[in-house]
């Protein structure tokens, strides 16, 4: 059942019935805004596999729930551990490249593996997907601080004029229960009162800016102008953009960062302008047992037919069209990697390091 209501977060569970998990479904906006309920585990899995919902914090509390949403199930299965495998091993998979998802999924694992009493496990496995989403909502509010904190100077530099902000795909609440990561700074500025301005790259193929990050600035009430992904580095030569601030799918224990791809090009465009790139993620989004993210990330390929049609609204209805002839084949990688010595700092809900893995391990040094 879906129904269309006004929100003000990305996931939550229903007020009336405990055993149902609601959702903004993403792949409406900005013409609908729809919500979905998710009744089982599975209800869950194809929800981030087909991009309901989407950015690594986000994921990780849908994969959460979806664990609860297992347990609810299990009393069904004579052999539970094998089935609680089976719905671990299949969550994870359902996008391979955002962390948090494997992440969240082993936190509940570990939790279920603990427990003989299936109703206490119920309870429990309820209470950490709750306790998961609460985590990112903190996170990110103290993300936002940090960020505005790292701004400050280049703030004073404007003298009153509008910091212009670059950002890539939607590292906003969507993709983070509240406040996001990289629109954490953003929304802390602007309710402090500092004039900003943002540049969203549309982000093909699903045009995650044009649709979501440029949906939510508008609702806030933030200045923002929608850009096709190649005019970044035009906006950076001319001295229109000051800083660029974007999310992380995963980033590696040396500062490596994966993100939606395009990232990369942005962070050699700003690098060769020298223009501060900062990428802004919790400690979830962190993969501490690799170094070597262009080695060594799982980078996900997705359906060619992405970058073939394109949505949009047509006289009051959604539709897709046809962009490339019918017979030519397309690639389809859903993110890349930005080498550490391209990222100016990290910002967590600890506070801002270097991109090495020295500086990170300040920060989290139990990692």
């Amino acid at each position: 059942m879906k129904n269309t209501i006004n929100v003000q977060q990305s996931i939550w569970l229903n007020t009336e019935n405990s055993q149902i998990i609601e959702i903004i479904d993403q792949r409406f906006l900005p013409h609908q805004l729809i919500i979905e309920q998710l009744k089982s585990w599975k209800d869950s899995e194809i929800a981030i596999r087909e991009m309901h919902v989407r950015g690594a914090p986000l994921i990780g509390v849908t994969a959460a729930y979806g664990m609860y949403l297992a347990c609810l199930e299990a009393k069904n299965y004579l052999k539970k551990d094998s089935f609680f495998s089976e719905v671990a091993t299949t969550l994870k998979a359902s996008r391979p490249t955002a962390v948090n998802l494997a992440w969240a999924v082993d936190r509940q694992m570990k939790l279920i593996r603990s427990f003989k009493n299936g109703t206490e496990l119920i309870a429990a496995s309820l209470k950490l997907a709750q306790q998961i989403s609460n985590e990112e909502v903190e996170n990110s509010a103290k993300i936002g601080q940090h960020g505005l904190a790292l701004l400050q100077p280049l703030i004073e530099k404007k003298d009153g004029r509008p910091l212009n902000i670059l950002t890539h795909c939607n590292a906003g609440w969507l993709a983070c229960v509240k406040h996001g990561t990289a629109t954490a700074p953003m929304y802390a500025a602007h309710r402090a009162g500092v004039p900003i301005h943002v540049w969203v790259d549309e982000t093909r193929p699903r045009n995650q800016g044009a649709r979501l990050t440029a949906w939510e600035l508008s609702q806030a009430g933030i200045p923002h102008t929608v850009i096709p992904d190649n005019t970044g580095g035009h906006l950076m030569q001319h001295g229109l953009v000051d800083c660029c601030i974007v999310g992380s799918d995963r980033t590696t224990r040396t500062g490596d960062v994966a993100n939606k791809i395009g990232t990369y090009l942005k962070a050699l465009a700003a690098h060769d302008n020298k223009i501060p790139f900062y990428v802004a993620l919790p400690a979830s989004t962190f993969d501490w047992e690799i170094r070597d993210g262009v080695k060594e990330i799982p980078i996900e390929e997705r359906n060619p037919e992405e970058v073939k049609f394109i949505q949009g609204l047509h006289e009051k209805n959604i539709i897709k069209v046809l962009v490339s002839p019918a017979e030519s084949p397309a690639i389809n990688y859903g993110f890349d990697v930005t080498p550490a010595h391209l990222v100016t700092r990290l910002i967590t809900e600890r506070g801002v390091c270097q991109a090495n893995e020295t500086s990170i391990h300040e920060l989290f040094p139990e990692y």
